[in-house]
Order: C-alpha cells, then sequence, then structure tokens
C-alpha cells in the first residue's frame, strides 16, 4: 500500500482542503456575500466622508493654495485685480523693521510660554495623580481658564495689571517696591501678555499630561518600589521617559498656539502695545491685510509663518524622538 504523499502548504497559510473535496460555493467565486457586503461598506464610508473631505478642501485646501498665489502677487482687494510681481513682497517684508520686530516678539513669546507652560503643566499633573483630598475640584479650577472667553481673561488681568490699585503692584507695594505700568511700559508689556497665556494654556497641557499618566503601566512603578527606588528617582527614570509620546504632542500643539497668539494680545495691548512691544507675527499679518489692505504682504508673511512652523515642527520631532517612539 502506497504510502500518503505529503500535501503542499496553501499559499494563504493555514491547512489545505483534502484533494477531491469540493470548496464551497463562496470560495469557488471568490467569495458570496462577503464581498457584496464590503462593497456596501465602502459605499456607506465615502458617502459619511464626502462632507467631511468637501469642508476640508473648500474651506482649507482652497485658502491655503490661495494664499501661496497671492503671497507672490500683488492683489488688489478692492479692485478685485492681481498682478504677478514675483518676490516682491517678501522683499517688501523683510525690509519693514515692524514685521522683522515682530518675529522677534513672536520667537520670545513662544521661548517662554511653552517650555515653562509644560514644566508647570507635568508638576500639576503628577501632584494631581495621587489621591488627594478635592483634586477633582483642582483639576476643574486649573482646566477652568481653557474654556473661558479670552475677552473676559483679559478684562480680568488688565484690572490685575492695573499700576493704582491692581493686585501685582499692590503686593509690591507690601514689601516697598514700587509695580511697573505692566500693559504701557514696554519693557514689561511682553512679560505681561507672556504671564496671561501661561496661566491660560496650562490646563489643557496638564490635562493631556495627566491622561499620559493613569495610562502608564503600573507594575513598572510596583518594580521600582521594590528595587528601593525613592520617588525622585522613579520621576526622572520611568514617568519622564514614558511621557515622552505625551510630551512631544504637547510641543508640536503649544507651538503651534503660541505662534498663532493673537485674541489675548489683541485685548490686552492694542495697536501692538506700546511701541510696538508686543506686536506678533499674527497681528502684523491683520494690520497689514485688513487695515494696510496689502493682501500680497499679508498672504507672503503668512507663508513665513508657515515655513517657520514647519522648520519648529521638525526640529521637535528631531529633538523629541523617532516617530516610532511617540506612537
Amino acid at each position: 500500500m502506497a504510502a500518503p504523499t505529503a500535501q503542499a502548504p496553501h499559499p494563504r497559510g493555514g491547512t489545505p482542503p483534502p484533494r477531491g473535496f469540493p470548496l464551497p460555493a463562496a470560495r469557488r467565486h471568490g467569495g458570496g456575500r462577503r464581498p457584496k457586503f464590503g462593497r456596501d461598506r465602502r459605499r456607506v464610508a465615502l458617502l459619511m466622508l464626502t462632507p467631511a473631505t468637501i469642508h476640508l478642501v473648500w474651506w482649507i485646501g482652497v485658502p491655503v493654495a490661495a494664499t501661496f498665489v497671492l503671497a507672490f502677487m500683488n492683489y488688489d482687494i478692492l479692485a478685485g485685480t492681481a498682478t504677478f510681481t514675483g518676490l516682491d513682497n517678501f522683499r517688501a517684508i523683510f525690509s519693514d523693521s515692524t514685521w522683522n520686530a515682530s518675529i522677534w516678539h513672536t520667537v520670545v513669546f513662544t521661548f517662554f510660554t511653552v517650555p515653562v507652560a509644560m514644566a508647570i503643566a507635568v508638576v500639576l499633573a503628577v501632584l494631581l495623580n495621587n489621591k488627594i483630598r478635592g483634586r477633582a475640584w483642582y483639576r476643574a479650577a486649573i482646566f477652568m481658564p481653557h474654556i473661558t472667553a479670552t475677552v473676559a481673561i483679559a478684562l480680568v488681568w488688565m484690572w490685575m495689571f492695573e499700576p493704582r490699585i491692581g493686585i501685582f503692584n499692590t503686593a509690591l507695594g507690601w514689601f516697598g517696591v514700587k509695580g511697573p505700568v505692566w500693559l504701557g511700559d514696554p519693557s514689561w508689556a511682553l512679560f505681561a501678555v507672556i504671564m496671561v497665556s501661561i496661566w491660560k494654556g496650562v490646563g489643557i497641557k496638564m490635562l493631556i499630561y495627566l491622561a499620559a499618566l493613569q495610562a502608564m503601566p503600573q507594575d513598572v512603578y510596583e518594580a521600582a518600589a521594590l528595587d528601593g527606588a525613592s520617588k525622585a528617582r522613579t520621576f526622572w527614570s520611568i514617568t519622564l521617559p514614558l511621557l515622552k509620546p505625551a510630551t512631544f504632542f504637547v510641543l508640536v500643539v503649544s507651538i503651534i498656539d503660541s505662534f498663532q497668539a493673537f485674541d489675548q494680545l489683541y485685548v490686552l495691548t492694542p495697536d501692538g502695545g506700546p511701541a510696538n512691544s508686543t506686536t506678533v507675527m499674527t497681528y502684523e499679518i491683520y494690520t497689514k491685510a485688513f487695515k494696510e489692505f496689502q493682501m500680497g504682504q499679508a498672504c507672503a508673511m503668512s507663508v513665513v509663518l508657515f515655513a517657520f512652523l514647519l522648520v519648529l515642527m521638525l526640529i521637535s520631532r528631531r529633538v523629541t524622538g523617532r516617530e516610532d517612539d511617540v506612537r
């Protein structure tokens, strides 16, 4: 009696069907109801994605493309005419001292608001991740400025910065120190706006870090406790490395927010502050577009702002870690 021959492995893996055994109709014809069900699901998915796609293309794609095109043109918004001017708009904006100063103010604003707010947010998230009495109220109080109207926040802070009856100068007066005219002094106006921005933005950053902390594996901390690691050692060697993906996300979002900061600066220091000391890139773009009606130069400024953000995103990813580390 001849020994049974071994069957070749099935190309798709798994156990091949025995020879002579009839395949189901669904497999012989490439599937029965499943492909039809798949096509139906794809049609439904495309139908549901269509409104979002149209919205994305019309309200984001078209304006972005128009901005890049108008950056190389002299566009008269009142007459509705546009003429190609090449790089003239870029030469004009970089010869403008106010625009160059706004770039420096934006960099200073970002340099102080992003790292300081992130450091405060990490500390608050670690503290409020512990089981302390009333931690839900503390979390809500810290997050509250993020959902409060910026104009209302700015008005309250304007009262606090008031040089005669404001809370800051009153507190300094208790120690015999004469406080500055916070929002009226070119040396202090940008610093005052930075304080408000840090206070307003720390809540959402704390919430992201808090979610990351609560998703961390607890067995790592239990192993560190068994090895006798102190809380400081655990924080530097375990907590901070595990917060790396959250840190990358918070860093990117914070940089974008700081470069696009406009409303709190506009309300606290109208007209760019004393001696243009708080004029940032977004405010200068707004001024050039809607006060001076130089739409071509405003679009060129927007392209420069986009280039700044793109470079900073690449640097952030390089500094924070590889792409595989942040997934």
